[in-house]
């Protein structure tokens, strides 16, 4: 069972990831390495791929690959499309803009449904939309925007692609684990995921779920890619490799991580953020954080962000939560910046460990307030 204690001089860090990596598990990244090109390692990577299926909820096929979450969203991009493909892009906060971004840089035509910020996207937007463009390779969206606090409901989008040629590509970086998915059922073709999130682990490692479709498609990719070419990763899993030096020590803790996850299953994990999420919303509001993402069915359960407090800064109470009381939270993004706090709920928490950060934060509050007088 995992254990949350904080390295003696270190932070206690309530971020949508990375967060503070419980201390059995930094025990598995310390361990010995195993030569990655040995059958013992073949061994393991095999039976991490297999555990990982079952956390993506999927029969179909799962990668793994050396990098961080980004570089999933690139290799989600250039393995599947082509050249002058058209795709939708669903931009509901930062990392939906990034998507779009990656899709300029590899020329793809991009059709861009842009949402303000706290807000999913629109279902009957994505159909219009679909409507007016027969030729549409591919539909990318973040499950949770990071950035914006948002849960963008994918079953709905799945409905609407999985009889058809149409891909759906879904960042779930910062959702899986923490919030529900269902990689089969909801008719995804490629899912990414990354060690630093709902896995509890250092950065380092991303994971794919891929659908047979999916698959497919990599066969006529033209857009250029080398290290992260998923034709090259299917050969050598069939090795018990992967293309390049992996990240053997996350590999290992992969597979201890799984163990944990799939034990107390993936369901009860998810019910424990939500009723963690709901509580940390509940003492945010009491201590007068306005809750910014209104609608109450797209709030992820990764992360809470708040409207700050009147008269205290964000920026200055982060610095004194940091300084003072060795707490991390995360600030908005872009615009958002100077007058937003995000509370990070991806870690191994406990009620306890929120009482302890509540109780920092109602102090701190109080301390700003004194300086700025």
């Amino acid at each position: 069972m995992t254990e949350l204690t904080i390295p003696k001089g270190g932070k206690h860090i309530f971020a949508p990831g990375p967060t503070n990596v419980p201390a059995d598990i930094r025990r598995e990244v310390a361990r010995d390495l195993i030569h990655h090109v040995t059958p013992e390692y073949a061994e393991l990577l095999w039976k991490v791929t297999d555990k990982l299926k079952k956390v993506f909820k999927t029969e179909q096929y799962v990668l793994s690959t050396t990098a961080t979450g980004s570089a999933g969203m690139e290799a989600s991009v250039i393995n599947f499309f082509s050249k002058g493909d058209k795709v939708i892009v669903l931009n509901t906060g930062n990392f939906g803009n990034r998507f779009l971004e990656i899709c300029k840089v590899y020329k793809l035509d991009v059709v861009e449904l842009k949402y303000e910020w706290g807000k999913a996207y629109e279902l009957e937007d994505v159909k219009k939309a679909l409507a007016e463009n027969p030729d549409v390779k591919g539909i990318l969206v973040n499950h949770s925007e990071t950035s914006t606090g948002v849960l963008n409901a994918v079953q709905p989008l799945g409905e609407l692609t999985k009889n058809t040629d149409i891909l759906l590509i879904v960042d779930v970086i910062s959702g899986l684990i923490v919030n529900e998915f269902e990689f089969d059922k909801w008719g995804v073709d490629c899912a990414v995921a990354a060690s630093q999130k709902g896995f509890l682990l250092p950065p380092g490692l991303i994971y794919f779920a891929l659908s047979k479709k999916a698959k497919k498609a990599t066969e006529t990719s033209d857009l250029p890619k080398f290290y992260f070419d998923f034709k090259r990763y299917f050969q050598f899993l069939e090795m018990g490799r992967h293309p390049q030096t992996p990240a053997i020590n996350l590999v290992i803790a992969t597979d201890y991580v799984c163990d944990y996850l799939l034990e107390r299953t993936i369901e009860k994990v998810t019910a424990h953020h939500k009723m963690l999420r709901e509580y940390i919303e509940s003492e945010l509001v009491k201590l007068g954080f306005k809750l910014f993402v209104e609608d109450e069915s797209t709030r992820s359960n990764t992360v809470i962000p708040v409207w700050g407090i009147e008269g205290i800064p964000c920026n200055d109470l982060r610095k004194q939560l940091s300084e003072k009381h060795n707490i991390v939270v995360a600030g908005g993004y872009g615009y958002l910046q100077p007058d937003m706090l995000r509370v990070g709920n991806i870690g191994k928490y406990e009620i306890s460990d929120i009482d302890f950060l509540i109780s920092n934060m109602k102090m701190a509050i109080e301390e700003v307030r004194a300086e700025n007088k």
